[in-house]
């Protein structure tokens, strides 16, 4: 027993010991000479930790709390305030034992929902029918809700919140409609719709992340269905898989066009790679990289390579070709630097890449009948104090046709400011020595004519020419008899090249060569000319009471004399001769295959004239506030040619008369030109080609053209009609007012275009039969309703009588997205596309819809 009592006392002071060291404080460090008192007289308390974390704050028109339940019910207007977050509703229940707040929006008397449950957190507003939100562990569940996320709409049957930045939504639809996130309109004209859609949101962003989703349109499913989809929500780049479009093609098979991927890349890059796949085999990779740097430049590089691959392996049809594109264009802001430039526009391509592309993009603006591509970089640098600006540049053209490429590279121009001879004694210029002006510079170019094949090989090198020009030209004018303007130039040219030609006749092979050799030789031309010019002015009246009151007349006269010397003379050495097949001695110029040109051959002392017209007229018009209207007759109209005093025969060169002028207030324009033979064209009996003879005075038409443009549109032709006066009754439809019959017909302003182009070309020459060129270009649009717009252009040969490139498009707006169809039913390339757009930046790249066919070459439509 008393073993018992001892071991339980024992026990007992054990575990008085042990609470006492527990419920001791940790000492804390004090100043040195103070003492700390070890024994704590403060007793610890431990409080047991509240449901809530802040205040819960209720009101409504009708509160009642069940105390043994531990619940509150709130009807009618009620209320509650919970930290970031208040919800209104019709009805709100609150049970206290599991932490759970439900509302519940308005009934009406068949128990449907006809007001929202509206939850405010965040700034953002939610509307539900049923919402119910867990203060302990802050999750919530709500039914039918409707979430807003820059400039589009959530609707889901269940959604439930795991956080502030997680929300799982089952049956839900998205749409960027704003008549519908607006609520002028019950349904969206249309929506994307997935089973399961997660919502993410941090501080910068958000994102929906949906498995498979299916686009709508006015509640009917299309095509489109996406195994998965992405949408970013923030203004901000985010990185993403970008959508592609589907289709099928009868040369190619079965398509996946711009499947790919988006990134940015730090502030001023981004990156997307596209790759088209085809089932027969084709495919193209296209990646595009821009960059943008604000006041400083931007600029975008682009490349398209593939493989066309038609027909079946081991038949005859089989083709397979490789296809490339390269683009770099590089712009530079005009205040980044005044004194230095840089730009670039580089489209460099295969020769066939235009000839039936994979990309049907190229058909439709027309690249397919591109019958060359042009290619610069240019760099351009100016001084603050030197009058000198030094351009150097890179230039690349290549012809499909003929397969040629031109390269320039590099080329440098140095051009100084223009100056004066002379300086002004009085300050005023006077006279013609005070005016000469200096205008100089030289221009280095390397050049060559090659092969595609052929670039940046031994070949191309072999084949490159180098030259140098300097111009220098001087120039005075003065006035004479105050009326008259005398002005006299000169023009001197240094040309130097590496390159030169040499032409024998080889009794061998029985031809004439043209040998290239490589030395370096130069010439030097000079010319001279003196011109007088005037204007006259005519004015002839009519009658009062008249319609046209008067014509007035405009005529420049000018006079021009032109010298230069014969370089074709052997003292000179820029000409040699040789004898050709027919033993004839044939002279030619050394520098004529060369990159900077031939001298001129033959002396020319030559008088030119020119006469150009303007020609106006004064109508009396009632629609213009001063009675009068101006009608130009003709904005000009010239008149020029010359006759070469020096030359031993044909001293008349061809007469040229070229008009321009626009009619019907100044929308027809037309422009021509002619060209009149003044000698006689004799033709030998049979013969196709003919000789000029000595016979003056024999005009003959040899070349003339016409153009003609005429656009057209409603507003020319119809009245604006006042509708609200006319018509009884009005209705809205989407912002857009229809005006209604008394037989409920609706009219709308149907505004239309037209545009027509003529052109007619005639040209002869020496030839007997001449070489007629005639066709009519129409493009226009009409609009059939508010919503539905029509468009085309076609191109008529009024010679072949055939139709060239025609191309037929239907637009539709439908509020938040538009869709396009586009046709092409005759020529070479016949092409269809359907495009469905959304209009919300957000969706405008992420959702389209596209499909595309087109048939082989001549095949039947």
């Amino acid at each position: 027993m008393a073993k018992t009592v001892l071991k339980n006392i024992l026990q007992i002071l054990i575990i008085l010991i042990f609470n006492n060291f527990l419920a001791q404080k940790t000492p804390e460090k004090l100043p040195k000479n103070v003492v700390n008192d070890t024994i704590s007289k403060k007793d610890t308390i431990v409080v047991k930790k509240e449901a809530l974390d802040d205040i819960l704050r209720t009101k409504a028109d009708d509160q009642r709390r069940d105390v043994p339940k531990k619940m509150t019910f709130l009807n009618k207007n009620a209320q509650v305030k919970y930290q970031d977050m208040q919800i209104d509703a019709d009805y709100i229940s609150i049970d206290d034992n599991k932490n759970l707040i439900y509302a519940r929006g308005k009934l009406d008397s068949l128990g449907k929902i006809i007001e929202p449950v509206i939850t405010t957190q965040a700034g953002k507003k939610y509307e539900t029918n049923e919402f119910s939100y867990n203060t302990k562990t802050r999750q919530a569940i709500a039914f039918n809700a409707r979430t807003e996320e820059s400039g589009g709409v959530i609707t889901a049957q269940k959604t439930k919140k795991y956080s502030d930045s997680v929300f799982a939504m089952r049956n839900a639809d998205y749409t960027t409609d704003e008549y519908y996130i607006k609520k002028k309109d019950t349904a969206s004209d249309y929506f994307m719709r997935a089973s399961n859609i997660k919502l993410i949101k941090t501080k910068n962003k958000s994102q929906i992340v949906t498995g498979p989703i299916q686009m709508y349109i006015e509640k009917v499913p299309t095509p489109l269905i996406l195994p998965f989809a992405i949408l970013p929500f923030s203004e901000k780049r985010a990185a993403g898989i970008l959508i592609p479009s589907f289709g099928e093609r009868e040369d190619v098979g079965f398509f996946l066009n711009g499947l790919g991927y988006y990134q940015p890349i730090g502030e001023h890059f981004d990156l997307k790679v596209l790759a088209d796949i085809y089932t027969k085999g084709s495919w193209n990779l296209r990646p595009q990289m821009n960059y943008l740097k604000k006041y400083r430049y931007s600029g975008t590089f682009t490349a398209d390579v593939g493989t066309m691959v038609r027909g079946i392996k081991g038949l005859d049809d089989y083709t397979k070709n490789s296809t490339y594109r390269i683009a770099w264009t590089h712009t530079q802001d005009s205040k980044a630097n005044p004194f230095l430039t840089f730009s670039a526009s580089v489209d460099i391509v295969s020769t066939k890449f235009y000839n039936n592309p994979l990309n049907n993009n190229y058909i439709f603006n027309q690249n397919v009948l591109n019958t060359q591509q042009s290619s610069a970089v240019t760099v351009t640098k100016r001084f603050l104090k030197l009058p000198a600006t030094i351009t150097g540049s890179a230039s690349y053209s290549q012809n499909f046709a003929t397969g040629l490429a031109d390269l320039r590279l590099p080329q440098m121009n140095v051009a100084i400011n223009q100056f004066y001879l002379f300086k002004s004694k009085t300050g005023v210029r006077q006279g013609l020595l005070e005016n000469i002006t200096v205008n100089t510079g030289f221009n280095l170019t390397n050049y060559v004519s090659t092969q595609e094949n052929e670039l940046f090989t031994k070949a191309m090198w072999d084949k490159m020419q180098t030259g140098l020009k300097n111009n220098i030209a001087l120039g005075t004018n003065t006035t004479l008899a105050k009326y008259f303007t005398f002005s006299l130039s000169a023009n001197i040219d240094n040309a130097l090249t590496t390159k030169t030609l040499n032409k024998f006749y080889d009794p061998v092979k029985a031809v004439d060569v043209e040998e290239i050799q490589k030395n370096v030789a130069g010439y030097s031309t000079f010319s001279s000319s003196a011109s007088l010019q005037t204007t006259l002015y005519g004015m002839l009246k009519f009658k009062k009471g008249s319609v046209v009151e008067a014509v007035r007349h405009m005529m420049t006269p000018s006079l021009s004399f032109t010298y230069s010397p014969d370089f074709s003379s052997p003292g000179f050495g820029y000409y040699k001769n040789y004898y050709n097949a027919q033993g004839a001695l044939t002279p030619y110029s050394i520098f004529e295959k060369g990159i900077v040109g031939s001298p001129s051959s033959g002396v020319v002392g030559a008088l030119g004239f020119n006469i150009g017209n303007n020609i106006e007229m004064k109508v009396k018009s009632k629609s213009d506030s001063t009675g009068v209207k101006k009608i130009k007759i003709f904005e000009s109209l010239n008149l020029s040619g010359n006759y070469n005093f020096a030359a031993k025969d044909h001293p008349w060169s061809v007469f040229s008369i070229n008009g321009q002028s626009s009619f019907f207030n100044n929308k027809l324009s037309v422009n021509t030109s002619l060209a009149l033979e003044p000698y006689k064209i004799y033709f030998a009996p049979g013969a196709t080609q003919g000789i000029r003879t000595e016979e003056f005075g024999h005009f003959s038409v040899q070349g003339f053209n016409v153009q003609l443009s005429y656009p057209l549109s409603s507003e020319i032709f119809g009245e604006k009609t006042d509708y609200a006066k006319k018509y009884p009754s009005k209705g809205e439809v989407r912002n857009e007012n229809y005006y209604f019959d008394n037989d409920n017909y609706a009219h709308f302003d149907q505004a239309w275009t037209l545009n027509i182009n003529a052109n007619y070309a005639y040209s002869k020459g020496l030839s007997a039969l001449g070489n007629k060129i005639a066709s009519v270009g129409l493009d226009g649009s009409i609009k059939l309703t508010p919503y539905w717009n029509i468009n085309g252009s076609t191109h008529f040969d009024l010679v072949t009588k055939d139709l060239a490139y025609t191309r037929i498009g239907f637009s539709r707006d439908q509020r938040s997205f538009t869709i396009n169809f586009n046709w092409v039913p005759f020529g070479q390339y016949k092409v269809y596309d359907f495009f469905i757009g959304i209009k919300a930046n957000i969706l405008s790249d992420a959702l389209k819809y596209k499909d595309r066919s087109f048939t082989q070459p001549n095949a039947p439509f």
